[in-house]
């Protein structure tokens, strides 16, 4: 059974990679974001921490799965359920470029988005990319004790590191 955990920080290429995954693999996805946040009608209304893990149980009940997300307290189980963990880490550099052209993407109704895509959201971005990097040490440590089922990888383009490997 494949349980496939992908975490990063912002446009690390998450959901790229899950998509990509999902489609070879032929298993399902699913954004953490819209278990944090889930839709009713036009508002998106955040789920409390002990609604987050009941669906991820839920989504857990069904089989294979791949979950991808930025790093939570909520679902800090996922490391344990998983059984290979995916830790895209790109540069700083190209994160920020990435997060620049996805707004633009959203501005010009390119690409589709699940939140206001507005200077404020931009904003808010860059500081989680920058939050990130203030406790990567803390993550790195936390990541750590997960070693015997981690893939890092720096490039989206490795993902055919991926196959070798045989997980698709």
């Amino acid at each position: 059974m494949r349980k496939i955990f992908i975490v990063g920080t912002v446009a690390s290429s998450k959901t790229t990679l899950a998509m990509q995954l999902s489609k070879d693999m032929n298993i399902c996805w699913y954004e953490l974001d819209s278990i944090v946040y889930h839709q009713i009608g036009d508002q998106r209304i955040k789920r409390t921490p002990d609604e987050q893990v009941k669906v991820i149980m839920d989504i857990d009940q069904k089989g294979p799965w791949i979950l991808e997300g930025t790093d939570r307290e909520s679902y800090r189980c996922l490391y344990e359920m998983a059984d290979t963990i995916i830790f895209l880490d790109p540069p700083l550099w190209k994160r920020r470029i990435r997060i620049f052209t996805r707004f633009l993407k959203q501005k010009l109704h390119i690409e589709q988005c699940h939140y206001k895509a507005d200077l404020t959201m931009l904003e808010m971005m860059y500081k989680w990319t920058s939050d990130f990097e203030k406790d990567r040490e803390a993550f790195e440590a936390n990541l750590s004790l997960y070693h015997q089922k981690l893939i890092r990888l720096t490039d989206n383009k490795r993902y055919k590191q991926l196959i070798t490997m045989g997980l698709c």
